[in-house]
């Protein structure tokens, strides 16, 4: 959640910290033509990063996927993270990273000799509401008709616009989308199934976007004596499903109570997103 751009907070821009409203970026730069770059976001609780080394992990392999080298080891982009949330004297909140393959003529190959553009910015952001914990949220089933690399934190989002679009258009929260008949993810999100007190989650591919809290919340299962499986989950499991539930760094886990119109098991968070709430709740206090 990103409030009114504040032209005075400090973000990072090839090496150097500036103003937001100065830093500036060509139009050539294959970012802003091509969507040629990738992303990632990590949040923050009371000014300390949570799962930094998963993002950052992740970060790599989506530069490595699109042969982007940026010459920063990982500590170099703990000290970018860290000094940016310091710099903003925030509480909770999340920094944004994006690099794009740089400046170059516009031609769709790769340049030789560009430099890649790399951007951090510092935003404030709410942890989910008591209403959303409690009472849930709505989606509605789409079909996910996004490109086959999902796996890739590209900042090419066109297809996750549209898919959260339909949402908005229906008056809900969130989709969940379906490939094939089988489950992918929503449009910013991971889904997750239970069913007769399993936890299930689409396996790890290239047909979605693992989140840093698809291992969390495999740690939380094992802890709370969960079962867990990832495996391919039908359309129909989802339909009939005991809970359903979605995750991401700032929705952080919350129950999804209502799908398609018709209420998700009783209609009400279930007893496993219960428990694996609470295990989220304990880790962020924890730091």
């Amino acid at each position: 959640m990103i409030p009114d751009v504040d032209g005075n907070s400090v973000v990072y821009l090839n090496g150097d910290y500036v103003r937001l409203e100065d830093a500036k970026i060509s139009v050539l730069d294959r970012g802003f033509i091509f969507g040629d770059g990738i992303y990632d976001v990590v949040p923050a609780y009371n000014g300390k990063p949570f799962r930094m080394d998963g993002h950052l992990a992740r970060l790599e392999r989506s530069l490595a996927a699109i042969d982007i080298k940026v010459g920063l080891g990982r500590s170099d982009w703990e000290q970018i993270v860290q000094n940016l949330i310091e710099r903003s004297n925030l509480g909770d909140c999340m920094v944004y990273i994006q690099v794009t393959r740089g400046v170059a003529k516009r031609d769709h190959g790769f340049p030789k000799n560009a430099t890649p553009t790399v951007f951090c910015m510092v935003s404030p952001f709410a942890r989910p509401s008591g209403a959303a914990r409690e009472q849930g949220l709505s989606v509605v089933g789409i079909p996910d008709v996004r490109w086959l690399r999902c796996e890739i934190k590209s900042i090419s989002l066109l297809g996750n616009v549209l898919a959260k679009q339909q949402a908005v258009e229906a008056g809900v929260d969130e989709v969940v989308q379906f490939r094939d008949g089988h489950l992918s993810e929503g449009a910013s999100c991971n889904i997750w199934v239970v069913k007769d007190g399993v936890l299930l989650a689409p396996p790890r591919s290239n047909l979605i976007l693992e989140g840093i809290r698809y291992g969390l919340l495999e740690e939380l299962a094992a802890d709370a004596g969960i079962q867990f499986n990832a495996r391919p989950i039908t359309q129909q499991e989802v339909e009939s499903a005991d809970e359903l539930m979605l995750s991401s760094a700032t929705k952080e886990i919350l129950p999804i109570t209502s799908y398609n119109g018709k209420p998700v098991g009783t209609g009400k968070p279930g007893n496993i997103y219960s428990l694996l709430r609470a295990g989220y709740d304990k880790a962020i206090a924890a730091l």
